[in-house]
């Protein structure tokens, strides 16, 4: 399996008036293309705030990332914009989706925002609320979704622009057990049948009983033990 997520010695402090906190300690990984993997661990361990650096979404203090082969701690922040818009999709616990727009019309926006053409962005668009189970509400905007439906489209457009991995932060925090086992099937689904890198951050223990790599993150630092 080629390695699409090198991570050195990676650190990311945060500082305050009254002190400095290691969120990240001395972070050393590798992430292979096609894994299902958990990241977990107690509240404040790291876990988010480690996603985030992979996801360029925070910049280290110190240490390289590598995605794809490129150093992203070094992008600006427009480089890191237009990588990340070409090379990592997204899913949150909050889902962020566009309330304005349809199912439909959040997929597809981030394939304008590539500038896909019209009719490329049309057929991966049905492709993707098909796999997700939503071919019936494309025309649905998210309040009139059930939390469910709302993190299966953001799936879907995590996965619209052919990203290299899916980065997902908690995203079965805020559903119900049934709508938590669905979402986590069709990811399984995704990664199995086509291919897809999966990378969590998760309390879950439905998750991590379907990854099938966890790493355990304690005070920053990768629990070895």
């Amino acid at each position: 399996m080629q390695t699409i997520i090198e991570i050195k010695d990676l650190v990311k402090i945060f500082k305050d008036t009254a002190q400095e906190v290691c969120a990240v300690n001395h972070v050393t990984l590798d992430i292979s293309e096609g894994e299902f993997t958990a990241i977990v661990g107690p509240s404040g361990s790291g876990k988010t705030t480690l996603l985030n650096l992979i996801g360029g979404l925070d910049t280290p203090t110190s240490g390289s990332l590598y995605v794809d082969g490129k150093d992203i701690s070094l992008l600006k922040e427009r480089e890191m914009t237009a990588f990340r818009l070409h090379h990592i999709g997204f899913v949150f616990q909050a889902y962020n989706l566009i309330p304005v727009l349809t199912a439909k019309e959040n997929v597809a926006f981030v394939m304008e925002l590539q500038g896909r053409k019209k009719e490329e962005i049309e057929k991966r668009t049905v492709e993707l609320l098909k796999a997700v189970g939503l071919s019936d509400r494309m025309d649905s905007r998210p309040a009139k979704l059930s939390g469910g439906q709302q993190q299966r489209v953001a799936v879907a457009r995590a996965l619209a622009s052919r990203p290299k991995f899916v980065l997902a932060d908690e995203p079965t925090a805020n559903l119900d057990s049934k709508s938590a086992e669905n979402l986590l099937d069709i990811m399984e689904n995704l990664n199995r049948q086509e291919g897809v890198t999966f990378i969590f951050s998760t309390h879950d223990p439905r998750i991590m009983a379907k990854a099938r790599r966890i790493i355990r993150l304690e005070d920053g630092r990768i629990d070895i033990g």
